[in-house]
């Protein structure tokens, strides 16, 4: 099936944006860039190895990606759990300084110290 040439210089150029230190990976970029500034539209063979070898080294980043963002939406809501207590928690502390502020303010106005 063939590719559209602008979108996969488009993916090239996308992919070429990351530091990619898997030498397949590197080695698929690399035959795909000097495919393309030769100006020949690639092998449909080439263009596949090119788009497997994209989604291989992708897909595992984009899991670890979930994984982490997953991680760290577990942990906000921890904390957005945690905020919200405390904020109760001061409400309850306020009051009860208000309170006691309130008694000892008689005790003066009776003659306490």
């Amino acid at each position: 099936m063939p590719v559209d040439p602008a979108a996969l210089a488009t993916l090239v150029d996308e992919v070429g944006r990351f530091y990619v230190t898997d030498r397949a990976m590197r080695r698929a970029q690399d035959e795909m860039i000097r495919a393309l500034a030769a100006n020949a539209e690639p092998e449909g063979a080439q263009v596949a190895a090119y788009l497997a070898a994209v989604e291989r080294y992708f897909s595992g980043f984009e899991r670890e990606a979930r994984s982490h963002l997953a991680d760290i939406e577990r942990r906000l809501a921890k904390v957005s759990q945690l905020q919200f207590n405390l904020s109760a928690e001061r409400g309850v502390t306020a009051r009860r300084v208000e309170a006691t502020q309130g008694v000892l303010a008689h005790v003066l106005e009776l003659g306490g110290r």
